[in-house]
């Protein structure tokens, strides 16, 4: 067996035994992980169990340093290696021997095989191969005429240059894409399931032969037969090879991951290094059909994905996706002044006259798998690798949930009676107490479905206006309008809120609250960093919120979680991980708060402990567990036990946004109106086509920016030090009131 690594590695078998000791062995010319209990039955030949890495695809946890699963053959296996740079050798070596086997020739067909969706597959790979050296070579070219220091005639001849091939690349991908998705089409005609045809190993394509009677489920081989007409079945079978398309693998040394949680370390491997020998006396094996362990009790996920019979409703049309913050994807212009905000609001009108009483939260068709998709959705990932940001990787329309970042932002203050009862507290102690009860009621209304989706990313410039009416009371004045404050149209004794984005590169939006009878606000922003993580993605919500009680004097920092969309593959779910902090340093009131995410060998979803600490206190006066979309219990210092919140019985109230017809044309559902409306009717098309209408809009006024050697000037925020900080806020408002 001619290998190019061998080595101790712990592997996952189930929830009795753990992590068990096994020695591994790549067979880097049989695409094969073997496995054993003890490096002696390797020498012995006696293999324990082996996976097989065609079709496979490498995973990692961004919050675990030293474990990675391999997914194949409906099967996810689990490994942990010793540490941090084991691992990094073990998945560098295996995404080489996984590229390798890609980059095979197209064996010669059986006598009678008809090969034209084989030949179809060839083409298709070499031209994406052929995209990905030419998307190298332009990069080159944008950073050789960074450095040109010749004339500026010279300069704008290049540039143009420069464009054109970037659309004549951007052209040739979603071509790319549309000829993946007619053959998806055929597939599914022949076999009446929409088969996968694409599968992401690190940028590697898995093109699948097909015959009249034969058709390979080219992404994870099975057994399972699929009934057409009765007379004719399609049967799996393992394809001979694959060719190559998108990024070359690279080395995982790059990856930054945080040190292994002690709840997920197992039994440790021996100190026997990696190794690499030339030549090994090993009795040699056949690669198996599929991957497999002797013990039936070993752990795998087995439905790690699941066949749809359901077929798409709307051919995508990809030539107008969007990117994630793509470079080009820019704003709408400034206006000249900030009184457009007061004007363009309705005179005389009622409030259910002025108000939309349309709540994107409440649509219900959020629910759909992404499974229908899939094709699409694999070609995608098929560009990225691990570790890798996705911050310009083009997304499809049909993952989008129909609202901006900025309006969910806004679900934040889903329960804002929770927020304003803070500023009723008499102790320091109690109002510590609110804001954590707030802060741990605000991340459940941003996610109604089952079904995690994409909210659109803002635009540059894009703002958001919302407010929520609070219970009326006894005072007149409280109904009078804030005709300074950040929505003019509500009342004292509503909580305002706005939000911007402020920055494009990195993307940064920032957001502000009020309320002005209560004397309290929040300003904050989040600059979010998305990374593949192979089955996943982890979005880093990097920034800081600050609550402000004015009577008195407090200012509460606070940190937010990381988000993690997981599943993206089948069903997508959302879970939040990460530790975040609440400090004052007036009250010397403090608060940890922990977002446990899922471990794979058992526990439970959604999981969050919090502990509050009085000033100058090691131990907490009292802890929080439960779950973040569901019941949380409190536990004071004296025993006593309580329910803290209860997210099941609590009942959102609904955020007011004024009419389309009376908002501005930055403002978030007026720039996504016609993407929106699409989205909800289900025709993707259009939805596509109007998403793209707007950004040729606003790289056509980057442009102008650039021609014209202008900078971005934002709108209602200016950056403060390391933070964005709302213009006029309460706290000013008030001060220049008593001068």
């Amino acid at each position: 067996m001619a290998s190019i690594m061998e080595g101790p590695l712990s592997k996952w078998t189930n929830v009795m035994k753990g992590w068990q000791y096994r020695w591994f062995v790549l067979d880097y010319n049989a695409g094969l992980l073997s496995y054993y209990t003890s490096k002696d039955k390797m020498m012995r030949g006696s293999r324990r169990g082996c996976v097989r890495l065609r079709g496979a695809v490498i995973g990692i946890d961004d919050e675990d340093d030293s474990t990675f699963t391999i997914t194949v053959d409906q099967k996810t296996f689990h490994f942990q290696a010793r540490d941090a740079d084991e691992r990094e050798k073990w998945i560098h070596a295996l995404e080489g021997t996984i590229l390798r086997h890609t980059l095979q020739q197209v064996r010669e067909a059986e006598t009678g095989f008809v090969p034209s969706v084989q030949d179809f597959d060839k083409k298709l790979a070499e031209a994406d191969a052929y995209l990905q050296i030419l998307i190298d070579q332009l990069k080159l070219f944008d950073e050789k005429i960074k450095d040109c220091k010749e004339d500026e005639s010279r300069r704008v001849r290049h540039n143009h240059f420069y464009l054109s091939s970037e659309s004549m690349v951007e052209s040739i991908k979603h071509c790319i894409v549309l000829l993946q998705i007619a053959k998806s089409c055929v597939l599914y005609h022949v076999c009446g399931s929409l088969q996968s045809t694409i599968n992401p190993v690190d940028g590697v394509f898995q093109p699948t032969p097909l015959n009249t009677s034969i058709v390979s489920a080219s992404a994870m081989p099975t057994q399972t037969t699929l009934p057409t007409d009765g007379a004719q079945v399609c049967k799996t079978e393992q394809r001979p090879s694959s060719l190559p398309v998108g990024p070359v693998v690279t080395v995982m040394g790059s990856l930054q991951t945080p040190p292994l949680n002690s709840t997920g370390s197992g039994p440790s491997a021996p100190s026997s290094s990696v190794t690499s020998p030339s030549h090994m006396n090993v009795p040699p094996h056949t690669v198996p059909d599929f991957s497999y362990s002797s013990s039936e009790d070993e752990f795998y996920d087995a439905d790690e994905f699941y066949h749809s019979s359901t077929s798409p409703k709307h051919c995508i049309d990809p030539n107008r996706t969007a990117a994630v913050n793509s470079e080009d994807s820019t704003a709408l212009k400034r206006p000249d002044t900030n009184e457009s905000i007061n004007s363009s609001m309705s005179n005389g009108t009622t409030d259910a006259d002025q108000f939309d009483s349309h709540d994107e939260r409440d649509d219900d068709a959020e629910g759909e798998s992404v499974e229908e998709h899939k094709s699409v959705i694999m070609h995608l990932l098929s560009q990225v690798r691990l570790g890798m940001d996705l911050t310009k990787v083009v997304l499809p329309t049909f993952i989008l949930e129909r609202r901006s970042l900025l309006e969910m932002y806004a679900d934040f203050f889903a329960h804002p009676d929770l927020f304003v009862s803070i500023a009723d507290q008499q102790d320091p102690r109690d109002r510590m107490v609110h804001v954590v009860k707030w802060y741990l009621s605000a991340f459940h209304a941003g996610r109604k479905g089952s079904v995690a989706k994409k909210p659109y990313n803002p635009i540059l410039g894009e703002v958001f206006f919302c407010h929520w009416d609070l219970p009326e009371t006894e005072d007149p004045a409280a109904s009078e309008s804030v005709s300074d404050g950040p929505v003019p149209w509500s009342s004292k004794n509503s909580v305002s809120f706005v939000a911007e984005q402020v920055s494009h590169h990195p993307p940064i939006s920032a957001f502000y609250a009020e309320c002005f009878s209560k004397k309290i606000q929040f300003n904050a922003h989040i600059w979010t960093k998305s990374k593949f993580l192979g089955m996943s993605i982890g979005v880093h919500n990097i920034g800081q919120g600050c609550v402000s009680c004015l009577e008195y004097d407090e200012h509460y920092i606070l940190t937010f979680p990381n988000g993690y969309g997981r599943s993206i593959l089948t069903v997508p779910w959302v879970e939040l991980g990460g530790e975040c902090n609440i400090s004052c340093s007036k009250s010397g009131y403090s608060a940890n708060i922990v977002f446990h995410t899922k471990p794979f060998y058992g526990g439970k979803k959604h999981r969050i402990t919090a502990e509050i600490f009085a000033p100058n206190d090691k131990k907490s006066f009292c802890s929080i567990e439960g779950e973040w979309n569901g019941v949380m219990y409190s536990k004071l210092a004296t025993g006593e036990n309580t329910v803290f919140i209860d997210t099941k019985k609590m009942g959102i109230i609904k955020k007011k946004v004024r009419k389309l017809e009376d908002q501005l044309e930055y403002e978030s559902r007026s720039l996504w109106k016609d993407v929106t409306v699409n989205l909800k009717l289900t025709d993707i098309d259009a939805a596509t086509e109007a998403k793209h209408r707007l950004e040729e809009k606003q790289r056509a006024e980057a442009r102008e920016r650039k021609e014209k050697e202008m900078q971005w000037e934002t709108r209602l925020f200016h950056e403060d030090g390391e933070c964005w900080v709302y213009d006029k806020p309460l706290l000013k408002r008030l001060a220049s009131q008593r001068h």
